[in-house]
């Protein structure tokens, strides 16, 4: 038995050893690992966040009637530049009967007194004639008559206002000729004829007859994220693409962050607005989506390098790089960082643009993989 135990033992001894032979063969038969190297170069970086949002008009007015009604003519469509004052439409009075008749009633009301003061003056008159009375008398009767005729011409004209809404003498102010209040292009009709409008007072805001906008004058009107916020500033410069208008690039400036943020889909979203500074005849329309690149810094003409190239001491957390002293011999070089745009990063200090970095993270290919 124990000469069976030591033969077994042996055989283990032997195998072992004839393992570890083979293992450290064929490590030393692969092949060396090589590094590859990169040069610095000369970059314009740019650090920006993006925010999304949609072109507006800087002011966009909507014009609303003072009676309410049913849209008779509509003068205008969308597109169309109308100076203040020009005729957007016209409006027909659906009378208010309880309102007509109280206009009847004061009309009636302003006959009969006009009927009690005209006889009232010709008794003064023909008393006056007879020396029964002073002219002080006579021109008080003239005067109650006078006012008894101006009030039943006004209980006329109220009366013409409630069944029509204008009556004659007031011309462009009838409250049925809606006019435009500003100058600019209307940006949308939301009436036809036909349609039912409500006036516009303190109770109710009014339908909408057209809206109207100076298209010159536009903005960028987005928001960004609670963790991007913190990063921006009023009067920082903005670079606006529109989805809808390839290879053009409008500038704005980020004139107003708010600060209240609303929450929007589990994230707080904060509103940004940029004012465009329209340099070209390009027509944006308004309402089209939008990005607005956030330029945070930027640095043109500067020493760069890729940032998969720089690597950080495990302890100082200091950035680094392998510069090259010799055929795959490379030495630790400490540099100064600057701006990053998540490709290439400035580099203030450390390396010269001669230098080769060693590309220390290349990823190997699959042999595995089909071609």
């Amino acid at each position: 038995m124990k000469k069976r135990a030591t033969i077994i033992i042996l055989l283990l001894i032997v195998i072992v050893f004839g393992g570890a032979m083979y293992y450290l063969y064929q490590k030393n038969a692969e092949d060396p690992v090589t590094y590859e190297t990169e040069q610095a170069s000369t970059q314009n970086i740019v650090k920006k966040t993006v925010a999304t949002g949609s072109i507006l008009p800087l002011e966009e007015v909507l014009i609303k009637p003072n009676i309410s009604g049913v849209i008779q003519e509509v003068y205008v469509e969308g597109g169309d530049f109308v100076k203040t004052g020009d005729l957007l439409a016209k409006i027909k009075v659906v009378p208010n009967l309880n309102a007509l008749n109280d206009a009847r009633n004061a009309i009636d009301g302003a006959k009969i007194a006009l009927s009690d003061q005209q006889r009232n003056l010709e008794r003064q008159k023909g008393l006056f004639d007879k020396g029964v009375i002073s002219k002080v008398d006579l021109e008080r009767a003239q005067v109650a008559f006078d006012q008894a005729k101006q009030s039943y011409g006004a209980a006329n004209k109220r009366f013409d206002i409630v069944k029509t809404g204008t009556t004659s003498g007031y011309g462009n102010a009838a409250n049925t000729l809606i006019r435009s209040t500003v100058s600019g292009m209307v940006l949308e009709v939301p009436v036809e004829v036909g349609n039912q409008v409500i006036e516009s007072n303190n109770f109710n805001e009014g339908t909408t007859i057209a809206a109207v906008a100076d298209v010159e004058k536009m903005i960028f009107e987005g928001k960004v994220d609670e963790s991007e916020v913190g990063k921006i500033s009023e009067n920082l410069p903005l670079e606006i693409t529109v989805g809808a208008i390839e290879d053009k690039v409008f500038n704005a400036v980020l004139d107003y962050i708010a600060p209240k943020g609303n929450a929007e889909n589990g994230a707080i979203q904060f509103e940004i607005k940029g004012t465009l500074t329209k340099q070209d005849t390009t027509f944006i329309r308004a309402g089209l989506s939008a990005n607005a690149s956030i330029i945070l810094a930027k640095a043109d003409s500067v020493l760069a390098l890729k940032e998969a190239l720089i690597q950080f001491d495990s302890k100082t957390k200091k950035p680094f790089v392998e510069i090259a002293i010799g055929d795959q011999k490379f030495e630790r070089r400490d540099v100064e960082l600057g701006i990053s745009d998540g490709i290439f990063v400035e580099v203030k200090s450390g390396i010269g643009s001669k230098d080769e970095i060693k590309v220390w993270n290349t990823i190997e290919p699959d042999e595995n993989v089909d071609n």
